[in-house]
């Protein structure tokens, strides 16, 4: 090997595994005394597998001691190993879904029921027994079982029966408390079913107002749907208007039903938290107590108006015929006006005490709400009023009352006041008929009430309008009218 020359070489050797050095030397040895003549330039050790195939001489001790366990029980304890994670596994899945389901409603005795839902023409097949649990979980009124309602209503007797109407039957009833209560027990036969049962125990179950019925309880068993009202002794508007033997309604009390009715529907469009529409406003379904004080009923067809960003809700065309909205018909889009309208309806039914289509009528007549425009329009709407008015009602009573309606009934929706607004003026008529009653009680003076029709009719025709001559007794009126407001006017008169 030569001098100042580059020189690598290879080495392999067995280290002992007591051992954890390695001695490298370079150059001559020290026993022959000779100087230094080489330089390491550079070493690369590289430590080859043991046996055991791993780099740490330590663990392949640790090995070979521990290979002694035999390798079924090795086996075994894998196997072990994985069924105690298998089943912690599932344990976790269970509790996972449990607490993520909502929990199934229990039994009842009522598992399944059909009945017709007015949604096309097919029947839905609906669990009553999950829907009676999640009324009662949101306090939607008194449940009330089928013993309760069969005892208070005498097993149904048909003596007790107070009307008739699309879901079923109403009963005369009265709870072991001693309150009396209209009970309506669904048909299922009938056009209306679980929908209408539904909505109707939603709506009623977070509305209270004077002038609403009252929902009390409701009961869903054996196959059954039966809702309990407070019972208005008065029954429906419509039989103390025609149909019936009851006396006749005076303008006052007309009136002031009217006005009742009107404050019912405008607590439903602004009052509560949502604005609802009933969408079956007609005299059937405005029901009045011992005091005639009137209160709007039946909302299994009424609906949640629109929100702040929408004008309408679109939905299927549904009410009575004769009261619906004709915008509402051609469009499908539901507004509080659509009430508004149907309110137009029965106002010109209260007026006229004759039902809103009467086909028996000529053709013109058959609509109250067209044939009542039609002499409203002329100015000569008392020529078609109830006969039992006649002589009773003040022609300025009357003539606010008559255009309220026609507001009412106006073509398109935005034409239309607002339920407040009909309030308003309705409240105006009956303080017009009010003052007039009683500057008649005071100087029996009448003659700012409708006398007999046909002679009145033929003196306001045969007026000039274009030409108006003052004469004495026009002079008369004017001097006292003068006399009136000088006393306003002087503090003295007062």
């Amino acid at each position: 090997m030569a001098l100042s020359a580059a020189y690598y070489v290879d080495f392999l050797t067995n280290v002992s595994m007591g051992s954890n050095q390695i001695l490298v030397q370079i150059g001559p040895p020290d026993v022959r005394n000779f100087p230094s003549n080489a330089i390491l330039n550079g070493l690369e050790i590289m430590k080859m597998s043991s046996p055991c195939k791993t780099l740490d001489g330590n663990a392949c001790v640790a090995y070979s001691k521990n290979s002694k366990i035999p390798k079924k029980k090795l086996i075994v304890l894998a196997l072990s190993s994985a069924a105690v994670f298998v089943v912690l596994m599932a344990i976790v899945a269970t509790f996972f879904l449990y607490f993520r389901q909502p929990k199934k409603p229990k039994r009842c005795p009522s598992t399944w029921f059909q009945f017709p839902t007015n949604v096309g023409n097919s029947d839905s097949k609906v669990s009553i027994c999950s829907f009676a649990s999640t009324a009662q979980s949101h306090a939607l009124g008194r449940v009330l079982s089928f013993a309760e309602i069969r005892e208070a209503t005498k097993n149904f007797d048909e003596s007790l029966v107070i009307g008739v109407g699309g879901f079923g039957k109403v009963y005369k009833g009265m709870l072991e408390n001693g309150v009396m209560v209209a009970v309506k027990r669904g048909n299922p036969g009938s056009r209306q079913g679980l929908t209408e049962f539904r909505t109707e125990i939603l709506m009623l179950s977070k509305l209270r107002h004077r002038h609403l019925v009252s929902l009390i309880g409701y009961c869903e068993e054996q196959n059954e749907m039966i809702l309990v009202y407070e019972f208005m002794a008065g029954g429906p508007l419509r039989k103390h208007l025609y149909g019936s033997n009851f006396p006749p309604l005076s303008w006052k009390q007309r009136l002031e039903i009217c006005i009742g009715a009107a404050k019912g529907l405008h607590y439903l469009h602004t009052g509560a938290s949502d604005t609802i529409i009933h969408r079956d406003v007609k005299t059937t379904n405005i029901l009045l107590d011992e005091n005639f004080t009137a209160k709007v009923a039946d909302f299994g067809l009424s609906k949640l108006g629109p929100t702040l960003d929408q004008t309408h809700v679109s939905t299927a065309v549904k009410g009575s015929f004769g009261y619906l909205d004709p915008e509402y018909f051609r469009r499908q889009q539901l507004t509080e006006k659509s009430d508004v309208y149907s309110f137009g309806v029965v106002l010109m039914e209260i007026l006229c005490a004759r039902p809103a289509i009467n086909p028996a009528l000529p053709r013109e007549q058959v609509n109250i709400a067209e044939w009542g425009m039609h002499w409203q329009k002329r100015g000569l709407l008392e020529k078609i009023i109830d006969p039992h008015l006649v002589g009773f009602i003040n022609l300025d009573s009357l003539r606010k009352f008559g255009e309220t309606a026609e507001k009412c009934l106006g073509e398109y929706g935005a034409e239309r006041p607002t339920m407040g607004d009909v309030l308003w003026n309705l409240e105006y008529a009956l303080q017009l008929q009010e003052a007039s009653i009683q500057n008649a009680n005071s100087s029996d003076n009448s003659a700012n009430y409708i006398p007999e029709i046909p002679g009145w009719i033929s003196r306001v025709e045969s007026i000039n309008a274009d030409r108006f001559d003052i004469n004495d007794e026009a002079s008369d009126a004017a001097t006292t009218t003068s006399d009136v407001f000088s006393q306003l006017m002087d503090p003295k008169g007062r």
